[in-house]
């Protein structure tokens, strides 16, 4: 989190990586520098999967009318630098550029090359992408005192990033509504119970939503739920999949026991059974029988080996397989 930034001296500044805030940051750090070395500068940004090089270039080496300076902004640049005579072109300008203008390039995904060896010599290479958890951590403690006024204690920043991941322009997102929460409760910092109270529950909480999707016996609802839980809570995959183990193991269980004809209501207290699950469990048990369910116990726990040994190279399909499948397996018995 320390890592030197752009500045005036750069004459060509790359910033690559999936962490949008940074992205921003590091931007909004070399236009600040620029300003202050050569007072006003004029800014052109670009869309790099539509713009030419024949513009682009003619803007880096024309001469600015109103400032003394340029700042000409690419963004989605790994479009821009898609074919290999633009790459070579952009190559012989770096090797030569325009000391009255700065080229920023910006994407998400970036394929180093020669060109980037020739940008470290006079510019410099920034990888935008979310710190780890223990970092995440104190960045939030140090942004929440600095740009929300507000301190905050560390193990409430360490439970923020727990819930919500690392990708810093959500967490900067979270940190101001806490700030404001707190302060609306007359608290004078974020702690660990502001962030209980306010932010939703963490990606390894979220995970077992997909048993209540599952049991639901609607596949599309439990598809849409790992959907959800992949891509937009970045929960991560090996939790997704015990969660699935867990329901599974439970409805054998209670199918076993079912079959030697015992109560709903012993089985529910033999296998600590509680809350809204526990009846559409215990009719799941009894419609597929003690024999598919310890078939569908056997594909999740399959599944789940098949993930972490490499046997699945996409394990969000082979998690939707499994979803599906157990879902499915619930659908003409509206366990619901």
């Amino acid at each position: 989190m320390t890592t030197r930034g752009p500045d005036s001296q750069h004459r060509i500044v790359i910033l690559h990586g999936k962490d949008s805030f940074l992205r921003v940051e590091w931007s909004r750090r070399l236009r600040t520098s620029l300003e202050t070395d050569f007072g006003g500068v004029d800014e052109f940004t670009f869309d790099g999967s539509t713009a030419t090089l024949a513009t682009v270039l003619d803007e880096l080496r024309s001469y600015g009318l109103m400032s003394s300076h340029k700042l000409v902004i690419v963004d989605n640049a790994d479009a821009f630098f898609g074919s290999e005579d633009r790459r070579r072109a952009m190559e012989r300008y770096a090797e030569d550029p325009m000391k009255e203008a700065t080229l920023l390039l910006r994407s998400q995904n970036w394929r180093p090359g020669n060109f980037d060896k020739i940008v470290s010599k006079i510019g410099i290479i920034l990888k935008c992408e979310s710190p780890g958890d223990a970092d995440a951590a104190r960045w939030c403690v140090a942004r929440s005192e600095k740009q929300h006024k507000i301190s905050m204690d560390m193990d409430a920043a360490t439970l923020l990033v727990e819930r919500v991941g690392a990708d810093l322009a959500r967490l900067d997102s979270e940190i101001g509504k806490l700030a404001v929460g707190a302060l609306a409760s007359g608290r004078k910092k974020i702690d660990l119970f502001t962030v209980r109270e306010l932010v939703g529950a963490s990606r390894e909480e979220q995970a077992w939503e997909i048993q209540d999707a599952i049991l639901s016996g609607d596949s599309g609802r439990a598809a849409a739920k790992l959907t959800e839980l992949l891509r937009i809570s970045k929960a991560p995959e090996v939790m997704i999949s015990w969660s699935a183990i867990d329901l599974a193991r439970k409805i054998h269980a209670a199918a076993a026991l079912a079959a030697q004809g015992v109560s709903d209501g012993q089985i529910a207290k033999d296998l600590r059974l509680w809350g809204e699950s526990t009846i559409p469990i215990l009719r799941a048990a009894r419609k597929i029988g003690e024999t598919r369910a310890a078939a569908l116990l056997h594909q999740a726990i399959q599944t789940d080996f098949q993930m972490k040994s490499g046997g699945a190279p996409d394990p969000e399909r082979a998690l939707a397989g499994l979803c599906v499948l157990l879902s499915d397996s619930f659908s003409s018995g509206k366990i619901r």
